[in-house]
């Protein structure tokens, strides 16, 4: 179950980092959304490893939000560097 509540979780964060990153994306909506729902198992990892927050507290959504919008970033320069 919590596996489903991660992915749904990921979508809201895709949409999220979406929102913070406007402009058109290389792969469209359904990468970003992919790519939220990864930059949220990403940051969720992170964050509790180095023991910034523990499970179920508010600095999870931050630190999914920020590895959603750092694997946009990273995305967008690679698929711009191959196309150029």
């Amino acid at each position: 179950m919590s596996i489903i509540l991660w992915i749904v979780f990921g979508l809201v964060i895709g949409v999220i980092a979406k929102l913070l990153m406007p402009g058109k994306d290389p792969g469209g909506f359904f990468i970003t959304i992919l790519l939220g729902i990864a930059g949220s198992f990403l940051g969720g990892f992170i964050g509790q490893a180095i023991g910034l927050y523990e499970r179920g507290e508010a600095g999870g959504w931050f630190m999914s939000i920020i590895g959603a919008v750092l694997l946009l970033v990273i995305y967008r320069a690679i698929v711009r560097r191959k196309t150029v």
